[in-house]
């Protein structure tokens, strides 16, 4: 019996070992990726763990194995592991990459990973930690000390998740990324040397590779003795073929091959042409070159983490909350005609099977919920912080969400107000009533404050901003929220604020939304509260087309902003943040007064 039994054990670990456990190679000549000493192309959808709840991990993976690919791209967002300055966490909701990585690896499929330190991405300063802002005179991408010392700690901390799961040590993992498309904002070649020593410190011994645009002076400026060079994107002979020029010892790949395009807010919808992508997918597949869809599916920027892009001092274009991307998986994690005919090309320059879709995730339309206007956040404001001048929100130790600024006018009453600068969206009240709102983008910060009737007594100034996304992309990237400088009025500099920072993460909201006796519903800044009831769960789009600027809770869960402005007018709601019975819906909208209908849908549009 004991035999037998050993026997039964053995056969068991057989099943459940998954193929790529097994060691194998993996290596760089001069013209090819060799797996196992043979020429390897790899066909990889990229997609990040971050913006996909973990229960849709393994269903996200399989996706694109049944697109065709054999590997998986995974940005990893520094800023969303270190949220606090030292605290790192890797097991929370879906922040456990190990287990990202293992399921990769248990569906068949390798492993490139982009780890930063800085990431672009969309995502909220690209990564970084905003906890680096409340250094007055950082510099970023380089090696200043600051900056390079929480660098040091970042990679120490997560080399300790992703080294076990090399392919040297048995896993999937097959390159790691330095840095990001560095030959597009700066050239210190020593910084990124030292980003090399410091993963080779730590344990890291797979091959690395950079990602920049196929321009000499980028590739000059971004590019790593011996890593090998990702073009972002390669889609052109003479592409790789500067490449393989400049760099004959490694091999090169298209690191970014775009089948979507991000979106702003105020903008249409990105719909780039899908008969330029077949054309380039299948130049590449025809001339065995590598390639990594930058995104197979983008998933979601849930809560504050949706980043923006600004390419001038006075520029400002904040991240639309879905990161649906035009992706081949969409936002839900359907299959779109994009999917089928990047499949249906791969399978002709393949030599391995590939597999079914697995079945959709189920989608439910949720009939219109009766909304109550509950509170203001008015009456819920923290005890003040004084300051002279007014500060940016990372002083206080907050990332994004809301700060109110307050002062009294004291000689000038009214004129022309300017805000220097508003980061990003504020509303102004004289008086408790509201006059006006300042939008960063455009650099139009200037409004006129009509004098109050009764000049007695000094009015009271209120400013309420709402940061909207770090910039995350080239050289503005040093973007503090709230207001950054100074308020004047007619040119006189106001002093002697009172600052209120307001996070609005759940545990504030879920207080401040209670209903409170004597509140009234005429000063912008409403809670919104309402309960829908479910017999079964399953994703959903919350309509939001009703309401005017804000940000929804759904369960304790922060699905993101929406605008009125558009294009997007609903909030994706993945099926695991639901239950069946009861469940609680709170909108804080920043101008509407009065309740209004909300309902689920099952698309995005």
């Amino acid at each position: 019996m004991k035999k037998l039994a050993g026997t039964c054990i053995f056969l068991l670990l057989l099943v459940f070992i998954p193929f790529a456990q097994k060691k194998h190679s993996f290596s760089l000549s001069s013209n090819d990726f060799l797996l196992d000493g043979k020429s390897f192309q790899f066909i990889s959808g990229e997609m990040h763990p971050a913006r996909i709840p973990k229960e849709y991990w393994r269903h996200r993976i399989q996706m694109a194995k049944a697109m065709g690919c054999n590997t998986i791209a995974a940005y990893i967002f520094w800023n969303y592991h270190e949220t606090k300055r030292g605290v790192f966490d890797f097991k929370s909701e879906n922040r456990d990459i190990a287990s990202f990585i293992k399921i990769c690896q248990q569906e068949g499929m390798w492993v490139l990973i982009r780890p930063g330190p800085y990431v672009c991405a969309e995502w909220d300063f690209g990564g970084l930690p905003a906890y680096l802002l409340k250094i007055p005179d950082l510099k970023i991408r380089c090696m200043d000390t600051r900056y390079m010392n929480a660098v040091t700690v970042y990679i120490n901390h997560l080399a300790k998740e992703i080294a076990p799961l090399q392919f040297t040590r048995g896993g999937p993992i097959l390159m790691v990324q330095l840095e990001n498309e560095y030959g597009s904002f700066g050239n210190d070649k020593q910084y990124l040397a030292e980003l090399k020593r410091l993963w080779l410190k730590n344990g890291i011994t797979v091959p690395f590779y950079t990602a920049d645009g196929p321009t000499p002076f980028m590739l000059e400026a971004g590019t790593v003795e011996g890593a090998a060079i990702g073009l972002d994107s390669g889609s052109s002979d003479a592409d790789f073929e500067f490449a393989k020029k400049k760099y004959p010892n490694v091999p090169s790949f298209s690191s970014e091959t775009y089948p979507g395009w991000l979106t702003h807010w105020g903008e249409k919808w990105a719909r780039p042409d899908t008969n330029d992508l077949k054309k380039e997918i299948e130049f590449l597949l025809k001339n065995k070159k590598s390639f990594n869809l930058y995104v197979i599916h983008g998933g979601t920027n849930f809560g504050f983490t949706a980043g923006a892009n600004a390419f001038s001092p006075t520029q400002y274009q904040p991240d639309i909350t879905s990161y649906d991307y035009d992706a081949p998986v969409n936002e839900q994690g359907r299959p779109t005609p994009k999917y089928f005919m990047i499949r249906n090309l791969v399978s002709k320059y393949v030599n391995y099977t590939i597999p079914e879709p697995p079945a959709p995730i189920p989608a439910i339309e949720i009939p219109p919920i009766q909304m109550r206007a509950t509170n203001s956040i008015w009456h819920h404001l923290p005890s003040p912080i004084y300051s002279p001048q007014p500060k940016p929100m990372e002083a206080f130790d907050q990332n994004q969400g809301l700060i109110l600024y307050r002062t009294r006018l004291i000689g000038h009453k009214g004129g022309k107000l300017t805000i220097t600068e508003p980061h990003d969206y504020a509303l102004v009240f004289l008086n408790h009533k509201f006059i006006d709102t300042v939008f960063r983008n455009g650099g139009k910060w200037s409004i006129d404050l009509p004098k109050p009737g009764d000049i007695v007594n000094d009015p009271v100034l209120e400013i309420l901003v709402e940061g909207m996304g770090h910039i995350n992309f080239a050289q503005y990237m040093i973007d503090r929220k709230g207001i950054t400088d100074r308020v004047t009025l007619n040119g006189m500099t106001l002093m002697n604020w009172e600052i209120f920072p307001l996070q609005m993460d759940y545990g504030f909201v879920e207080e401040a939304a209670r209903p409170s006796a004597g509140w009234v519903d005429d000063k912008q800044g409403v809670f919104f509260e309402g309960h829908f009831d479910l017999s079964a769960t399953g994703d959903t789009y919350f309509d939001m087309s009703n309401y005017s600027k804000g940000m929804v809770y759904v369960n304790g869960h922060n699905l993101g902003r929406y605008w009125s402005i558009g294009p997007q007018q609903r909030l994706y709601c993945p099926a695991s943040w639901l239950k069946k019975g009861n469940n609680e819906i709170i909108v804080f909208d920043l101008h509407q007064l009065k309740e209004a209908m909300i309902s689920g849908k099952t698309t995005l549009e």
